[in-house]
């Protein structure tokens, strides 16, 4: 059930019934190619869904307008309860003709990519419950090898170590997460940042170079 809030009108709450309603629809016919679905589907207009058979989702899943989830990869991909994939976000864990194969993306409950952002799982991304993630940011679970001087770097292959978020995390807008870190649980990462390397438990990053870390006060256990 929809629980708007006191200050929005009759004709607002009929707009937004009505957009929701359109959603619903997509979701039924959307969900019966799906690996698993359960419980509310909401499929935004010109969402691309594409190897549905290797996509699960939990209940009242929200894939908004222009999203891209390409499914193909090694482990699948898999929305938690109450998951929101926001606008313009793509998720590819592999490439388009199947030229390689990724390993996929868990997203916990309660978590949401904001509008614009770029997913690429083609190592593995876990991103745990309750996890914010704002616009416009980019997560590369993948790196290209460049250390033979000579080879071409395209054909030196890629190492694929794998991204993990933790629980309770919030990362501000056009963040980039480069491959091989771990964040940990109850960690803020301010807007801009470029993550290189681990961040421990309740930690705040509000400095590109990792100038100004501090621990947050009042800390979870």
């Amino acid at each position: 059930m929809m629980v708007f809030n006191p200050l929005i009108g009759k004709t607002d709450k009929t707009i937004i019934l009505l957009r929701t309603g359109i959603k619903f629809i997509r979701g039924i016919w959307k969900r019966l190619f799906l690996s698993e679905a359960h419980g509310l589907l909401l499929i935004g207009q010109h969402v691309a869904i594409s190897h549905a058979r290797h996509i699960r989702c939990g209940r009242n899943v929200k894939f908004e307008d222009y999203s891209e989830i390409h499914g193909l990869c090694k482990n699948g991909l898999h929305f938690g309860d109450n998951v929101t994939i926001g606008r313009g976000v793509m998720i590819r864990p592999s490439s388009y003709y199947g030229g390689d194969l990724g390993h996929g993306l868990i997203i916990g409950d309660n978590s949401s990519i904001g509008p614009y952002g770029y997913i690429g799982c083609s190592g593995p991304i876990n991103i745990g419950n309750n996890v914010m993630i704002g616009p416009k940011c980019s997560l590369f679970a993948e790196n290209h090898v460049f250390s033979d001087s000579s080879k071409n770097i395209k054909n030196q292959g890629v190492k694929q170590k794998g991204i993990t978020i933790g629980d309770d995390c919030w990362i501000g807008s056009n963040v980039i997460i480069l491959d091989g870190v771990n964040i940990g649980n109850h960690v803020v990462i301010g807007a801009g940042t470029l993550v290189t390397k681990d961040v421990p438990n309740s930690s705040v990053v509000i400095d590109k170079r990792y100038k100004d870390i501090k621990k947050k006060e009042n800390t979870h256990e």
